[in-house]
């Protein structure tokens, strides 16, 4: 199929998978932790990621799955078309009754996303990239234009453990020193999202990600006109260690401030 088909199913998984999650929200659910106190996890995690899988195996049967939960592929192969799922990006803030949660899909053909999709039921919003562009809500969306550091609003984003919070520490304390504002949401394809759309001039993130944290949401940064790197500045891939994604304009000074954490 051709990659509008894929597009088309991206969407449709993803809001299929958001649906089921949307169903459970702000609902007495049971909470599961799994490495730690505050990464946890729903049965609204599994069955959503269950009907994301549902509908893209509709039109693409034999494709592989990269998914967060259960036994899916934990890496993007680098050969073939593979599906990127998380069905609650900000699972943490889901528990906490927090609005600010996606289900996520991307379409992945020889390790490069081709389309993407973050649904954000509670917020009414759904971003979607393909390879004409980047639109929420049906509308086009671009990066900021934003060239004044003191103009910026820079989010941190995905979470370090305790053992390297001297890492948050020094990320923070390079974006206070360089830009006008900071903003922490706790999903990562909620923040990416905001930067594709404008909202946000840049994040960051020092550590290593997961691909269901970062595929959907870099490929509409690149689409919507920005700059995603590995810490070093080097195009980003799913085997980077840590992320910046920008508006482009100052993203030298955003890798400055992510490097504070190395330094």
């Amino acid at each position: 199929m051709s990659e509008r088909e894929r597009a088309a199913v991206v969407e449709s998984a993803a809001r299929a998978g958001a649906r089921v999650a949307d169903e459970f929200f702000r609902t007495d659910i049971e909470v599961e932790t799994k490495n730690g106190k505050t990464d946890v996890v729903t049965h609204a995690d599994r069955d959503a990621q269950r009907e994301v899988i549902e509908v893209v195996r509709e039109s693409f049967p034999e494709d592989a799955i990269v998914g967060e939960e259960e036994d899916e592929l934990k890496a993007v192969p680098d050969r073939g078309p593979v599906w990127v799922i998380d069905p609650i990006d900000g699972t943490n803030n889901y528990v906490r009754d927090i609005p600010v949660w996606a289900t996520s899909v991307a379409a992945v053909e020889d390790g490069a996303a081709v389309a993407a999709a973050n649904v954000l039921p509670a917020l009414g919003d759904v971003y979607v990239s393909n390879e004409d562009g980047v639109w929420l809500n049906d509308e086009p969306i671009s990066v900021s234009d934003e060239d004044d550091p003191e103009g910026f609003t820079v989010s941190p984003t995905v979470w370090w453990s305790f053992a390297d919070r001297d890492e948050y520490a020094g990320i923070c304390e390079g974006l206070v020193e360089r830009f006008g504002d900071l903003r922490r949401f706790g999903s990562a394809q909620a923040t990416l999202s905001m930067v594709a759309a404008g909202q946000l001039e840049a994040t960051v993130t020092n550590v290593e990600t997961n691909p269901w944290d970062t595929v959907a949401g870099v490929h509409m940064v690149r689409q919507a006109g920005g700059r995603v790197t590995d810490i070093e500045g080097e195009p980003w891939t799913p085997e980077s260690t840590g992320l910046v994604a920008s508006n482009d304009t100052r993203h030298e000074d955003v890798l400055a401030a992510a490097r504070r954490a190395i330094e």
